[in-house]
């Protein structure tokens, strides 16, 4: 027989309590209770929208390994430097790298963030590769 009790959303930190329309025995209603505020899912999803993109790819895996600057790093990934420097300012922009300047050379590199350490080890456990 279908368990007919509904489970609610005892938080007082949310607008609206949530009810759910049927309780398995599940542990959702814990986890609404407990769940991030809707700017954490916003700024994750554009994090995974940074290292979506391929050539976003192989910037970060570069990055993550060395520090260099545009020119480098646009032949190194076959590319025109300034479509490089459009993707690097996105990724700078998302705070995954950073940049120092040194004379008239901007060097790049994987930004000593606990998000980019993360978007590093991903980098490395997907490509299965070994830091040096």
């Amino acid at each position: 027989m279908e368990n007919r009790e509904k489970d609610f959303c005892k938080c007082l930190q949310c607008p609206m309590h949530i009810e759910l329309p049927h309780n398995h025995g599940s542990r959702t209603a814990e986890f609404i209770e407990n769940r991030p505020e809707p700017v954490i899912f916003e700024q994750t999803a554009s994090t995974f929208q940074m290292i979506s993109d391929s050539t976003r790819l192989k910037i970060l895996w570069l990055l993550c390994h060395s520090e260099d600057c545009v020119a480098n790093i646009a032949a190194a990934i076959e590319m025109s430097s300034p479509a490089v420097s459009h993707h690097l300012r996105l990724l700078k922009q998302a705070g995954l790298i950073v940049s120092r300047k040194d004379g008239k050379e901007t060097y790049y590199t994987l930004a000593n963030t606990e998000e980019a350490k993360l978007v590093h080890d991903i980098v490395d456990r997907t490509f299965n590769i070994k830091c040096r």
